[in-house]
């Protein structure tokens, strides 16, 4: 489900190893099993499914001694929040069978400044591999909020800017990971490095899977659509070209650091259409998890469509997309979720009148906290 509950990442601690005789999942294999996940961005879908199958051919042909030259298919996903980026990742690390770790990039800094140093990103996920050294090198690290990364000085177009040691030193320091290189990690999560051992890691099979907003960047692709016999319908209206690499330049990357990412994936923001699939039609739908929450307690949870349409309705109005969703559940159904255990074997039924009670009561009391 995009932006909803996930019960946990994939590749916990255990043996991920693929049988030798397994055969790897193909391009359509994979798209099919995000379909089952994941609601929407068709696009972004298949060239995450073509990028993911590159990774285990290139895999699979380095364990069997091939040298030849094969870059990594790192992935850059660009989209706004709750457009399901995160989510992509870790349903990608399941259909890879491989152990994945999420990193915010906000909390690293270059080498030799205080903060974590980018390495414990592969000591996470050598950690999640269950300590195993062969899984670690060929699992998943997803870096959110790459965008806050951007070289944002007045010098950054021409390198002149002050120094940044938590921008542009983290991408320079992401390079030698990115593109693959034997690293020394600590071999736990503590810091000093001194005081602990450390293990090497070849990130050469690591697949990175970057992601960011890039909110700033999408006002300056917006062009008026031309006026003319070949404009077509909605004339006038504005479209929104592709992000180019120049523009991810210009916005504060870094050539080296874009080089590194090759697939770069564009996620649009979900229609309501696709919202309203969101919370009921996945496995892990955030509907069907109230539903079964309730039942323990014998209570009845019926969500009417008019209800759904409701919940997506406020949740577009506040631009808070998938990621949202699960939140505005939890305040329209505060009230049964608390009463449940005394309510007994009882049948509540949601609708849309009863979202905007509990909607504008629990606006209310913000605004009266607020106040207070």
């Amino acid at each position: 489900m995009v932006g909803g509950y996930s019960p946990g990442l994939a590749g916990a601690r255990m043996k991920l190893t693929r049988p030798e005789h397994a055969p790897l999942p193909t391009p359509r294999d994979i798209l099919e099993h995000l379909d089952r996940h994941v609601i929407g961005q068709q696009d972004a879908k298949r060239a995450i499914a073509l990028a993911a199958y590159a990774h285990m051919r290139r895999a699979e042909a380095v364990r069997r001694g091939y040298d030849g030259l094969w870059r990594k298919s790192n992935i850059l996903l660009i989209g706004p929040t709750g457009s399901g980026k995160t989510l992509l990742a870790q349903h990608l690390a399941g259909v890879l069978r491989a152990p994945i770790t999420v990193a915010d990039a906000t909390e690293y800094t270059e080498a030799g400044y205080y903060g974590k140093d980018v390495e414990l990103m592969i000591t996470d996920l050598y950690l999640r591999a269950g300590h195993s050294v062969e899984d670690t090198q060929r699992g998943v690290v997803f870096i959110d909020e790459v965008d806050k990364l951007a070289r944002r000085s007045q010098g950054a177009q021409n390198g002149a800017g002050a120094r940044d040691i938590g921008g542009e030193g983290v991408q320079q320091a992401l390079l030698k990971l990115l593109e693959g290189r034997e690293v020394q990690v600590p071999a736990g999560a503590g810091q000093p490095w001194s005081r602990q051992e450390s293990v090497v890691i070849d990130t050469t099979g690591i697949l990175f899977v970057c992601a960011g907003t890039f909110t700033d960047l999408y006002g300056d692709l917006e062009t008026r659509r031309p006026i003319g016999f070949d404009s077509g319908r909605g004339t006038g209206q504005r479209e929104r070209r592709r992000i180019e690499t120049k523009d991810l330049v210009a916005y504060g990357m870094l050539t080296e650091f874009l080089g590194r990412l090759p697939v770069v994936v564009e996620l649009r923001s979900l229609t309501a259409h696709e919202l309203e699939r969101i919370l009921v039609e996945p496995e892990d739908a955030v509907v069907k998890e109230f539903r079964s929450r309730l039942a323990l307690d014998g209570v009845d949870l019926v969500v009417r469509q008019s209800a759904v349409r409701e919940i997506v309705r406020y949740a577009l109005a506040r631009q808070v997309g998938a990621r949202g969703l699960r939140a505005i559940l939890e305040e329209v159904c505060a009230d049964v979720l608390f009463e449940a255990p005394e309510l007994g074997s009882r049948k509540v039924v949601v609708d849309a009148a009863y979202v905007r009670r509990q909607l504008k009561r629990a606006q209310t009391t913000r605004e009266v906290d607020a106040r207070a």
